[in-house]
């Protein structure tokens, strides 16, 4: 029986988020040395496995994403989390054994379609937060995400470097366990037996669930605003490394010194100033600043010519973490309860979409610009026979300028479409957020 959700359980929902983003980081220090020690094959070929595995991981959360979504909706949010939770430390159990890269490649496969809790998260808070407060509430998943985005690869890094690439999928695996523990007897059940639908395996799968946008009418030019906001986001996980080396000449230090201070200054943002600033602001003026400030950071780091500059770009560019969340809680309050989990599982659907295309392409840009004269191929199509006109490592970052302008300009379209929600039937509009803060549109 669903009942009320303490502090505790949301704590929970925090840490396995958390603890989801500091397995993705672990891997990123250590991978290379786990492929190239069981296939004994040096760098290159263990870059090329990594491709391949990202790839993998990718498309499993695609396809996975709105089945569990869809799952949680029909049996509630505890046992899909509690059971997503069990198999990922199981999966990171066999990566720490692994003797083959075959074993990795299922491994990896079992972790992108575990990594799905991501959905199931979004609509156990959904469902125990109010529709006012629900972005500020999801600005503590983006806190997750920062947070683990700093003390992954320093964990990596550490236990790789004392104990072998081998003992940071052990920490995880036996972190995700003791997670599972306090889960199960610190995490109600959130989903009112009256609020779940049947399974529907039409409605669950990756394409179809995304007509879940067109039932409403803000949610198809919203999910269009966060397809194009992500293409340009997997630009940081995809190049940053390569981009600081080439431009900047930076040692592996000063590259994890740089990440650290992303997850640091995102996690502020997205954990405490969105849960002023949101209801202050209003939802739209929230994301339209956020994406805003994410654009004008994109162009700044294509352009910086000092590494120094790039630490002060950061800082501007976390104010970015509004707009998720922001999207969010719009999306959000034009579905009924029984739909919040297939929501948050399209978007989460939609986000690994973008995870497949984008790094693709922003290596094949970095590579074709910072190399001029080698052939530009995307795709197995050949687009600048004779290479890239000149040199500059930035393109991909210019290109994710772009495609955050897109973004922006579709967000403005998106709103005028916006119907204001009421309150009940029969009562009046609310009040646009300038006129009543606290309930901001």
């Amino acid at each position: 029986m669903a009942r009320p959700a303490g502090k505790s359980a949301i704590f929970f929902i925090f840490i396995t988020i958390l603890l989801n983003m500091i397995g993705f980081g672990v891997i990123m220090p250590v991978m290379p040395q786990l492929i190239m020690e069981v296939t004994g094959e040096g760098v290159a070929h263990a870059a090329k496995w990594g491709g391949y595995l990202s790839v993998v991981y990718a498309i499993m959360q695609f396809f996975m994403m709105p089945v569990i979504g869809g799952l949680s909706d029909r049996f509630g949010r505890r046992p899909v989390l509690l059971i997503s939770l069990a198999a990922y430390s199981f999966d990171f159990l066999i990566m720490a054994i692994a003797p083959t890269i075959g074993m990795i490649l299922v491994a990896r496969m079992l972790a992108g379609a575990f990594a799905a809790t991501f959905s199931t998260a979004n609509a156990y808070i959904a469902d125990v937060t109010p529709p006012e407060k629900r972005a500020s509430n999801f600005g503590l998943i983006g806190a997750a995400f920062g947070v683990g985005f700093i003390i992954g690869p320093g964990i990596g890094g550490f236990l790789g470097e004392h104990f072998g690439p081998r003992a940071p999928f052990y920490f995880v695996a036996a972190t995700g366990a003791v997670n599972f523990v306090f889960g199960f007897f610190a995490m109600p059940e959130t989903l009112k037996p009256e609020n779940r639908r049947a399974f529907d395996w039409r409605r669950a799968n990756a394409l179809g669930n995304f007509k879940q946008f067109a039932q409403y009418p803000i949610m198809l030019p919203i999910a269009a605003v966060l397809f194009f906001a992500q293409l340009a986001h997997w630009t940081y996980p995809s190049i940053w490394s390569y981009y600081a080396i080439e431009k900047f000449s930076w040692s592996e230090a000063m590259i994890g010194a740089s990440l650290m201070y992303m997850g640091l200054t995102a996690g502020l943002v997205q954990g405490g100033l969105t849960r002023v600033a949101i209801p202050k602001l209003g939802e739209r003026k929230a994301a339209i600043i956020g994406m805003s400030a994410t654009a004008i950071g994109y162009l700044c780091f294509a352009l910086a010519n000092h590494g120094w500059m790039i630490f002060a770009i950061l800082t501007f560019t976390a104010i970015g973490g509004l707009a998720q969340p922001s999207l969010q809680g719009i999306m959000s309050r034009t579905i009924p309860p029984n739909a919040q989990g297939e929501l948050q599982g399209a978007i989460a659907a939609l986000n690994s979409l973008t995870m497949v295309f984008s790094p693709w392409i922003m290596t094949q840009l970095f590579s074709a610009f910072s190399s001029p004269g080698e052939p530009f191929t995307l795709f197995s199509v050949t687009i600048l026979p004779d290479g890239a006109p000149f040199y500059f490592p930035g393109a991909p970052l210019v290109f994710a300028f772009i495609l955050e302008i897109l973004a922006l300009t579709l967000l403005f379209q998106a709103f005028k479409r916006i119907q204001r929600p009421r309150k009940e039937e029969g009562e009046e509009e609310e009040t646009p957020p300038a006129e009543q803060p606290a309930a901001p549109v």
